[in-house]
């Protein structure tokens, strides 16, 4: 049972539960579940908007891309684990095709 005094010392053990868990669920994938890393990313546009002074609309004029798009840093697989670094992404994934 914890101890409920030290709330510090809670979360550090509740931490370490979670990382395991987490370490576990990498590398060993559920042969049951349906494997496919996936991530987001946004791009950044600048976008500029004409002015319709009959309707009081802005209406956008243009879309330009300002930056490359670049793969996120934390990447999920559809089986529902979460908040994998691309390293951990391919412990995963080899694991899958090694189970």
């Amino acid at each position: 049972m914890p101890d409920d005094s030290d709330p510090e010392a809670n979360l550090e053990q509740w931490k370490s539960a979670m990382q395991e868990e987490h370490a576990e669920a990498i590398a060993n994938p559920d042969p049951d579940e349906s494997h496919r890393i996936e991530g987001v990313a946004q791009v950044t546009y600048r976008v500029t908007f004409d002015y319709d002074a009959d309707e009081d609309a802005l209406d956008r004029a243009s879309a330009e891309e300002v930056d490359d798009l670049t793969d996120p840093e934390l990447l999920s697989c559809a089986c529902g684990v979460r908040g994998m670094t691309p390293e951990e992404a391919r412990e995963h994934m080899a694991a899958v095709e090694q189970g």
